[in-house]
């Protein structure tokens, strides 16, 4: 159905603009990704102007908005995304005179055509509309963190996730959370070799380099990592704001995968957040053929939900016919790819990865 309300005209903003920071923290449903550190990370590690647009009342107080990137101009125009590189980023409207997610949506559309920008790619769902395409890119799992880190335990006494934590104890696995640049490197190694073992490039380190600064050290995230005789052997990466706790990166030695340190790993990060009071942990998105990804997510008692993105601009959509000969181009191009990483040594996984991410990103996602 068309947006069928008047349009509030947007203003764009930074990201440290008093009045958005004031508004993302009056939203229980705004995360990291929303957070101007996480602009700031992207911004810095591939280019891309950062700004928000933000929906304001008659007392110039925000009422909704989204973080925006200015993605590098194409010959047809310029691009915007909310955001690269992240899984799930809707874009936040109150329900105060003048906010709205329809009313923000249309709002998007008139600065789109006033802006005279080509495509906008919103990582969240808005309303269907002339102008606007929706697709399913996923499913992401959702945990609530509700009552105690020992309640949620009893909830999943004689299951099979419980069952591994207490695996990984008896193996002697230890787990440690921790915000340090050396941890964050120890993580950034394991991340190279299981990004190599699935044939795919890795982000470059001045990424995951940012990303300590911007977000982990400014106790917005932290890194687990299950060590075996002061071994890591796996880890992962998460980002931690306003109650909602998002699991960014994982990674692990395959040798010890019998030991269960994933189980282990992910166990620590919900004690923690169970004892600091948050509401939710985000799995983030998984493919939709990637079942056994979704069984393991599932397994945590998390709920699967659909995961849509809005796209702002009909030329980014061909055809379906052409859209999917262009997959089956992408599946050949990655499956070849995949086959020389995996061959190879780490390095090219790296170096594949600082050549390609932040110029194929764009609207692949």
């Amino acid at each position: 159905m068309p947006v069928a309300v008047e349009p509030t005209a947007l203003t764009v903003t930074g990201g440290d603009d008093s009045r958005w920071r004031r508004f993302l923290a009056s939203r229980p449903d705004a995360t990291v990704f929303h957070h101007p550190a996480w602009s700031r990370v992207l911004s810095e590690s591939y280019g891309y102007r950062p700004l928000v647009l933000a929906q304001s009342d008659q007392e110039r107080t925000i009422v909704g908005g989204l973080p925006l990137l200015e993605l590098p101009r194409s010959l047809r125009g310029r691009r915007f995304s909310s955001l690269p590189f992240t899984d799930y980023c809707p874009p936040l409207a109150g329900e105060s005179p003048g906010g709205g997610l329809e009313n923000l949506t249309a709002s998007l559309l008139a600065w789109q055509r006033a802006a005279r920008v080509r495509e906008v790619a919103v990582h969240g769902g808005l309303p269907a509309g002339p102008g606007i395409e929706v697709a399913t890119r996923g499913v992401r799992h959702v945990l609530q963190l509700d009552g105690s880190a020992g309640e949620l335990e009893g909830r999943m006494k004689g299951t099979q996730v419980l069952r591994a934590i207490k695996k990984a104890r008896r193996a002697g696995l230890q787990a440690t959370l921790g915000r340090s640049h050396d941890e964050v490197r120890a993580f950034y190694r394991l991340h190279v070799l299981t990004r190599r073992r699935q044939g795919v490039p890795v982000q470059p380190w001045r990424f995951l380099d940012l990303i300590w600064k911007h977000v982990i050290d400014q106790g917005l995230g932290f890194v687990v990592l299950a060590s075996l005789d002061r071994q890591p052997v796996a880890g992962a990466l998460y980002l931690a704001w306003n109650r909602n706790l998002i699991y960014k990166f994982g990674a692990s030695d395959p040798r010890f995968w019998e030991q269960r340190p994933n189980n282990l790993v992910m166990w620590t990060a919900i004690e923690w957040a169970c004892d600091q009071g948050y509401r939710t942990l985000d799995f983030g998105r998984t493919d939709l053929d990637n079942q056994g990804l979704r069984d393991f997510k599932s397994r945590w008692g998390a709920t699967e939900l659909p995961l849509a993105y809005s796209y702002l601009g009909a030329a980014s959509h061909p055809s379906a016919a052409v859209a999917a000969r262009h997959a089956r181009l992408r599946k050949l191009a990655v499956d070849a790819a995949g086959r020389v990483i995996r061959r190879s040594p780490a390095i090219v996984c790296r170096a594949t990865g600082a050549l390609l991410y932040g110029r194929l990103q764009g609207f692949a996602s």
